[in-house]
């Protein structure tokens, strides 16, 4: 029997599982998955810049880069995979579910082909048979219904109707903040495992803040530029800096009585409450969104720190380094230094925190005290 250390405690492990990550992006969510005993083997990714990022970041992992519908890349991903798969990550794209995205209503997500990628993680277990399976998506995922085999069915049903005898499965909708991360986003997850396995949902944890992740980081301006890696800030507009500076934290800039978002002539502009506006310190931060460059999009200013004129500083979206700390990736994340920003910025948006995935799939082992 093997034991190793993770945060004071040791953790059993019977051997280290050999896993394949689908839909992998660059990688973010496997990020402490090698602490927990997971080593991937193998990732596909559809985009070469995310497959070569995911390269860059873990050598050790055979990238195959492509369409998994493309019959050609499904085989070389299944070719390349280990004689036995203990581990299987599957995060199929969820543009076609996001409430951040257009296609909400059932009619609209059955057409989306996307949201039929589930049927190649359908395959993909089939042929590899891991004894455990992790599949997340956004909370729609475990409503929407597809046509399968004739009938309409959920993904849930789906994953009943192929694999019922064969695995336990249970899912549940969990909020990242609740497992150490400082951030709110709401992930459905799916855990598969053979009836012979044991895996355990993780306890939940303290909430951590805004201020206690990024709190010691200095104030930037937008434009600014510091000593420390990837903690730069982006240009903005004159009148967004203008905008910001007068925006409280938590608020919005269309809360303003003045100093509002407007046109050249003076119109207000239309929009919601949750654009132009700063996150709080007290509290986790809102789900970053993929467009966490642009200070009009959702929740993504930085709180800001009240100044003696009565204005507020770092009158700006948040740095790839505060974005990295509120998704739970380490400071010293080793992405190449030539990374470009908005890749980085854009991965993130997409991702599952890394911390809670390594919370989910530790339940796997037994812990020991």
């Amino acid at each position: 029997m093997q034991y190793w250390r993770d945060n004071g405690r040791n953790i059993m492990m019977k051997k280290r599982l050999k896993g394949i990550s689908l839909f992998a992006s660059a990688g973010i969510g496997e990020t402490y998955f090698k602490d927990v005993g997971i080593d991937i083997v193998v990732a596909n990714e559809l985009l070469e810049k995310r497959a070569n990022l995911y390269s860059s970041i873990s050598p050790e992992t055979r990238v195959v880069c492509g369409d998994i519908t493309n019959e050609k890349i499904f085989n070389q991903i299944i070719a390349s995979c280990p004689e036995k798969v203990d581990f299987m990550l599957a995060s199929p794209p969820c543009q076609g579910m996001s409430v951040a995205g257009k296609n909400r209503c059932q009619e609209t997500m059955e057409s989306d082909k996307r949201n039929y990628l589930i049927t190649y993680v359908v395959k993909a277990i089939k042929l590899t048979t891991p004894d455990y399976i992790l599949i997340e998506n956004v909370p729609a995922l475990l409503k929407l219904k597809l046509m399968y085999d004739s009938e309409y069915r959920t993904v849930l049903e789906i994953l009943e109707y192929e694999f019922g005898s064969e695995y336990i499965i249970d899912s549940a909708v969990i909020d990242s903040s609740d497992y150490g991360v400082p951030q709110t986003r709401l992930r459905a997850i799916i855990k598969m495992h053979k009836p012979n396995t044991v895996w355990n949902w993780p306890a939940k944890k303290e909430k951590v803040t805004v201020e206690q992740a990024i709190g010691n980081l200095p104030s930037l301006e937008a434009g600014e530029k510091s000593n420390i890696k990837w903690h730069f800030a982006r240009k903005h507009t004159k009148e967004n800096i203008l905008w910001m500076k007068h925006t409280p934290t938590g608020k919005s800039a269309f809360s303003n009585s003045v100093y509002y978002p407007q046109k050249k002539d003076g119109t207000r502009i239309k929009g919601y409450e949750s654009s132009y506006r700063r996150i709080r310190w007290d509290a986790p931060s809102p789900t970053i969104t993929i467009r966490n460059d642009c200070i009009a999009s959702q929740r993504n200013v930085h709180p800001g720190r009240l100044l003696p004129d009565g204005t507020y500083s770092d009158a700006r979206v948040l740095t790839p380094l505060e974005l990295m700390l509120l998704n739970s990736l380490p400071a010293d994340w080793n992405i190449p230094d030539n990374t470009p920003e908005l890749l980085i910025r854009q991965c993130i948006g997409e991702s599952i925190p890394p911390l809670m995935l390594k919370e989910i799939v530790r339940g796997i082992y037994d812990e020991q005290d």
